[in-house]
């Protein structure tokens, strides 16, 4: 659940920090006070779309922290896990920076993030429903998504999108094979000739270089035998040998030693030399024993040089890479191969329509069981939102097979007794609509596992004894997860477990927004001034008091 939300140097609030309850939860206060600013600042947080406007005047920044408690949710224990986040004592934090000129920060609990992440993670958290809502469910996908979350069959409806996807692929590579099978035929043959020569070649891995190196040791042997012999000479072999100069300045820097040790620095340093070149003239004396001119093996190898250079002129590839050829040259003909068996395809794509039919089926079905369900449950909340023999139903419609299954979803509602049910677009209207959702939403809670629900103002257009049944609704729902509504009426905002005045206050020339809790008190003021506009008598504090059951 939200537990708190710190806001700073958005829009007009300077800086403000709120302690959210469990339970209902009521924002009320006067036309222009800025009760929207704490859906749209906990909707940035949420990963919103941020833009610079955003900024309080003056300020370099927007900061908003929203502040979670995420015990006994496993999905967002699991999405932190992946994402490699870490969580201590069920608390989340995110964090969210909106520049003055437009750039845009983000963290989730102290990490670095994307905007995107965000709001992977906010859809776990909370579900907000604007006057705005109500219109999304006029769209057929919106109608779908929803039936397919209160029938728990949303990972069921994602594989059969999966599915066929997949099924179209197979279907696409067949079509496409029939439509150029004699292009294939042509690029099989030329594969065919192709592989056959690069395996008469037989071209290895990481086998160039070295033939490089070898024929480069094997065109220059007399040269590197010569040279060699030269080096063994000089150093070991000639009348003024290094090793032998170095030896007789060595006996000369020992006797110095005897009489002053600071000579042991040199002597370390000529036995340190002595040794290296020692080891020098051993190595070069097994590579002269070693190295042998091989014309014949020369032959061989310029021979092998000459035939990948020529293969690899041909193809247009380096020599190194003809082997890579071979095996790309093999798996496309295999794949050609594989398209070319018109059995094998249309076997595969039998295969996988076969797959996705058996799970589009068991998504109708599941489907048809929730619509009937969702259809009566909605219908009952109707009567108490004066729709009295009103009537809500889920139509499924077949189509042909497509990623959203077998069939369209659309919602239908007949506004009284005997009246034929008809497309909600075409029968609500604005009140309607705002009751009709409502009641959708309160029967689809139950199903959802996001423990934060927020409704913007998603009263207007009713009144009266409606507006008095909606509160009950919300508090109702209150029982099960965390509500918070904003609201104009005064029938709503009776009923919050917690209210929260939003308030406009001037400061010289600056105008900022607060959000204060009411005590009982108060709450009788907020209420009184809700029932009775400008003017607050007697009468409409007793109303205020009767409505929120203090005497």
């Amino acid at each position: 659940m939200l537990q708190t939300l710190s806001i700073r140097d958005f829009v007009i609030v300077d800086h403000l920090n709120l302690e959210l309850r469990n339970g209902f939860t009521v924002l009320t206060g006067e036309t222009g006070a800025g009760k929207s600013i704490l859906i749209d600042a906990l909707s940035l947080s949420l990963g919103a779309r941020g833009e610079a406007g955003v900024v309080r005047a003056g300020c370099e920044r927007a900061e908003i922290i929203t502040g979670f408690s995420v015990a006994g949710l496993p999905e967002v224990k699991r999405w932190l896990e992946e994402n490699e986040i870490v969580s201590e004592e069920h608390e989340l934090l995110l964090r969210r920076l909106i520049y003055f000129d437009g750039r845009s920060r983000a963290f989730i609990n102290g990490v670095s993030s994307t905007v995107q992440q965000l709001k992977e993670l906010g859809e776990l958290l909370v579900d907000i429903y604007s006057q705005h809502s109500h219109h999304s469910l006029l769209k057929a996908n919106y109608q779908r998504a929803t039936l397919d979350n209160y029938a728990n069959l949303t990972s069921l409806a994602g594989e059969v999108s999966t599915l066929f996807y997949g099924w179209q692929e197979i279907l696409a590579k067949r079509q496409e094979m029939e439509r150029n099978a004699s292009l294939y035929a042509s690029e099989v043959a030329v594969l065919r000739d192709q592989i056959r020569e690069l395996r008469q070649l037989a071209p290895s891995k990481d086998e160039w270089m070295p033939l490089q190196q070898e024929h480069s040791r094997l065109s220059n042997g007399a040269n590197l035998i010569e040279g060699s012999e030269i080096c063994h000479e000089l150093l070991s072999e000639s009348e003024y040998a290094v090793l032998s100069q170095l030896s007789v300045i060595r006996n000369r820097l020992s006797n110095l030693q005897e009489s002053d040790p600071v000579f042991k620095e040199a002597m370390d340093s000529i036995d340190s030399a002595m040794i290296q070149l020692e080891d020098m003239d051993r190595f070069i004396n097994k590579y002269i024993q070693r190295l042998e001119l091989d014309p014949e093996r020369l032959n061989e190898v310029e021979s092998r040089i000459h035939s990948l250079h020529s293969v690899a002129r041909k193809f247009r590839v380096r020599p190194a890479d003809l082997s890579d050829l071979l095996e790309d040259s093999q798996k496309r003909m295999a794949e050609l191969e594989a398209m070319s068996d018109d059995g094998e395809l249309q076997r595969r794509e039998s295969v996988a329509k076969k797959e996705y039919m058996a799970a589009a089926e068991k998504l109708s079905q599941g489907r048809q069981e929730a619509a009937v369900a969702i259809g009566l449950a909605v219908s009952e909340q109707m009567q108490t939102l004066s729709l009295k023999g009103g009537a809500f139903k889920v139509s499924l419609n077949h189509q042909s097979p497509s990623a959203a299954g077998l069939e369209t979803v659309e919602f239908l509602v007949a506004g009284h007794a005997g009246a034929e049910a008809r497309p909600l677009s075409k029968v609500a209207s604005g009140g309607e609509l705002s009751r009709i959702s409502l009641a959708i939403r309160v029967v689809t809670a139950s199903q959802v596992d996001i423990p934060t629900m927020i409704f913007d103002e998603v009263d207007v257009g009713i009144g009266g004894g409606v507006a008095e049944i909606v509160g009950n609704l919300l508090a109702k729902l209150g029982k099960e997860r965390q509500v918070l509504v904003i609201t104009h009426l005064p029938q709503v905002a009776s009923q919050g477990e917690c209210h929260l005045n939003v308030r406009k206050i001037q400061q010289g020339e600056n105008t900022f927004t607060t959000i204060e809790p009411l005590d009982d008190i108060e709450r009788i003021e907020e209420i009184a001034r809700m029932l009775g506009g400008v003017e607050i008598t007697d009468t409409t504090r007793q109303h205020a008091r009767e409505m929120l059951k203090i005497h």
